[in-house]
């Protein structure tokens, strides 16, 4: 197993990527909320067109995650205030449970090294239990919590979960 996290930037991989997303979002949130919702957040947050918007208007770095030159899931991440945001962080189904979520998480401390950033913070939906505990065993904890109005209707129903990074001295 080779893991490797290339950072997401060209057309192709834009496009491949938000494939990825919603195979990922389809199976993975419908038991959570309803398919309604999740074609909305999907068009609105993980099209190629959100991504590319992402990446070039709002300051996200988005990364692949890949097992030997194949994509396995994907993360995206932005720098505020001198910690980083993880938005997305998704691993597909039948790769799951492989110990790439903390292969994932070695590289996003590391990168929080190397830019001086002191902590690492993520929104989870309140009801998804299961990513809640990966979060925890990881080292995250709940802060708070968020409802966010995201339109058409919708809400994100959340906990804010932070994680302090071990800055290296030099």
């Amino acid at each position: 197993m080779k893991l490797t996290f290339p950072p997401v930037e060209t057309e192709e991989q834009i496009m491949e990527l938000a494939q990825l997303a919603a195979e990922i979002w389809r199976e993975y949130y419908v038991s959570i909320i309803t398919m309604e919702q999740i074609d909305f957040m999907i068009g609105k947050f993980q099209s190629a067109q959100a991504i590319k918007d992402q990446i070039h208007q709002q300051g996200y770095e988005y990364y692949s995650i890949q097992n030997d030159g194949h994509a396995v899931g994907y993360m995206s991440v932005r720098q505020e205030e001198g910690k980083l945001f993880l938005s997305k962080f998704y691993i597909a189904k039948e790769h799951r449970g492989h110990g790439y979520a903390s292969k994932a998480m070695v590289f996003l401390v590391q990168l929080c090294q190397e830019r001086s950033l002191s902590d690492i913070w993520l929104t989870v939906n309140r009801h998804n239990e299961a990513s809640i505990a990966v979060y925890e065993k990881k080292g995250f904890q709940i802060v708070r919590e968020q409802v966010a109005d995201i339109g058409n209707g919708y809400v994100m129903d959340d906990y804010v979960m932070e994680k302090a990074i071990e800055l290296r001295v030099t």
